[in-house]
């Protein structure tokens, strides 16, 4: 039986409700919808009073809901109320309250299965099983731990620690395997590091290794207002690396493939770098550079898509990672919001407030381009939120990947075009073309990395040798007839225009002929490139073939 389509949660000023996913889209009927005003009318599972509460979190099988609200004391100094709430979601009653002063990492992390739970208190990271918040079963104690990451996925279960550096003493991070805390090597991995002020640590989906982006609040060297970043790989195994970054400059994103053998990272001053790495953290692939600040691995990881949001035009690189070609280049303008459906074929993006109050809305594409649903807020509503029906892995089979957009009854938009700004004194002057970054291409579009490497000195000493015959046979040539001087070629002709003069050899004329007729598919290819069109890997091969081609025709043509 093939799985249901995904449903769409929209939630704005309108009301809650929700939508079905492609190729439908119409409202469902399985919620009714709600509206703000009379939502008291509808029947209510469980009600609570807490009016100051300002965050809500379900556990991972939503057995319990955590509620926190700002922590405050008594006008005498005494503690305040616990301001962190457990409830048992059938039931309704209170399972355990807590104090929890900041609202940074407030929630309790839970394993998948809910079979354990902890949360950091006064350097020490609280375990309890099976939701039992009575009794604390295993503590973690380190000096001043800052952050802990539990791994997804069942049994056994780990744990990723944080402790910053002070005095002089490097930070580090940490993992280990629950429960095994004591002792001098019950760690699995240590990776300590200088310059960080902060961490965001990312497991991979198999808890096999941990992504660590450090960061610093000030970069001393002056280069970025943001701070300064750096990249660091840990496994379960022991070993450690730091993730050398061709580019200097920020970290953007980092994500890991589902597969969790390879994670990509987007960086660098912009125009932004993106690389896939792989376990050794040697770079598997080279996206180039580009105006992005964000990745996103479709749930098969067999898609990648980059994007630039947030202060960037909203373009998007669809690219199929198997075989490294680009399969789209869609614009989302003033999205605010990206997530691929569980179905890993269609994806969505959103406008919402309160980031942008104005053209609220979303749309619902295919990967390869193609706007198949679009709905825009009124101008006097909202979209709050708007999120895809969970699925289980492996509810979806992956399917081949297509290049070909899908046909959509929903009429193309150009993208808006946005002129730079032009001072008044240059406002009738003709324009230039010029830019202030060259992009750099993807890996598939650079030459072979072997002709950009330095030649040995005996590869060097064979090419003066080289061009010194050729320089002697065009000497010979003019010395034999001085007042045959070369007619000036017309401006018009262009450079790459190759002479028609025979040698008198019918074998030598037929391999001119052939080299000229590879040239001239070459230079046709070349212009396709120009224009934006995706060439296929035996195209490309025939263009970094160029160099040679005029080698040999110059010795053939020198030898007339």
């Amino acid at each position: 039986m093939a799985p249901s389509t995904p449903l769409l949660t929209v939630r704005g000023s309108e009301g809650l409700y929700m939508v079905n996913g492609p190729p439908h889209f119409t409202e469902s009927t399985v919620l009714p919808r709600i509206n703000i005003i009379n939502v008291t009318n509808k029947r209510l599972l469980h009600s609570f009073n807490l009016p100051k509460a300002v965050c809500l979190e379900f556990s991972p099988k939503n057995t319990v809901l955590a509620t926190w609200q700002p922590y405050t004391t008594s006008k005498d100094g005494t503690a305040g109320i616990p301001n962190l709430q457990l409830y048992d979601v059938k039931t309704g009653t209170c399972l355990k309250s807590f104090n929890q002063k900041k609202m940074q990492n407030w929630c309790p992390s839970w394993s998948e299965d809910e079979t354990i739970c902890a949360r950091n208190v006064n350097n020490e990271v609280h375990f309890f099983e099976s939701n039992n918040f009575n009794t604390i079963t295993n503590k973690l104690h380190l000096q001043k731990i800052s952050d802990f990451v539990l791994s997804p996925g069942p049994q056994p279960y780990k744990v990723a620690v944080y402790v910053p550096g002070s005095k002089g003493a490097p930070s580090f991070v940490r993992l280990y395997q629950y429960p095994n805390f004591d002792g001098p090597h019950a760690a699995l991995a240590n990776k300590s590091f200088f310059k960080a002020d902060k961490v965001t640590m990312l497991w991979n989906k198999k808890a096999t290794a941990v992504l660590v982006i450090a960061s610093t609040d000030v970069d001393k060297t002056g280069a970025s207002y943001y701070g300064e970043q750096t990249l660091h790989y840990i496994a379960t195994n022991g070993e450690s690396a730091v993730v050398q970054l061709p580019k200097n400059g920020p970290i953007y994103d980092v994500v890991w493939n589902s597969s969790s053998a390879e994670f990509c990272a987007v960086y660098g001053f912009m125009p932004a770098k993106a690389t896939i790495f792989n376990l050794k953290c040697d770079p598997v692939f080279d996206f180039g550079t580009g105006p992005r600040n964000a990745a996103y691995y479709s749930p098969h990881g067999h898609i990648l898509v980059l994007a630039g949001f947030g202060n960037l035009r909203g373009q998007m690189e669809v690219w199929d990672v198997k075989n490294y070609k680009l399969i789209s280049k869609p614009v989302a303008s003033d999205s605010t919001y990206f997530a691929w459906c569980p179905d890993g074929e269609h994806i969505l993006t959103a406008t919402c407030a309160p980031r942008l109050r104005v053209n609220n809305g979303y749309k619902i594409w295919h990967y390869t381009g193609s706007v198949l649903h679009k709905y825009d807020v009124p101008s006097n509503g909202e979209l709050w939120q708007v999120s895809w029906q969970p699925f289980l892995d492996g509810i979806f089979p992956a399917k081949t990947i297509t290049y070909q957009a899908v046909p959509s009854d929903v009429p193309s938009e150009e993208p808006k075009v946005a002129t730079a700004y032009r001072p008044p004194a240059l406002r009738n002057k003709p324009i230039t073309n010029s830019k202030l970054h060259e992009d750099e291409p993807p890996q598939n579009m650079k030459p072979q990395p072997g002709n950009d490497k330095p030649l040995s000195k005996t590869a060097l000493k064979n090419q003066r040798k080289h061009e010194a015959k050729k320089a002697a046979k065009q000497e010979a040539r003019s010395d034999k007839s001085p007042d045959l001087a070369p007619a000036p070629a017309p401006q018009s002709t262009p450079r790459n225009t190759l002479s028609h003069s025979t040698s008198g050899d019918p074998e030598i004329d037929r391999k001119i002929k052939n080299l000229r007729k590879k040239l001239k598919a070459i230079e046709q290819l070349k212009e396709q490139a120009a224009t934006g069109k995706q060439l296929e890997k035996n195209q490309l091969e025939k263009i970094q073939k160029e160099k040679a081609l005029l080698q040999e025709l110059e010795d053939l043509e020198l030898g007339i």
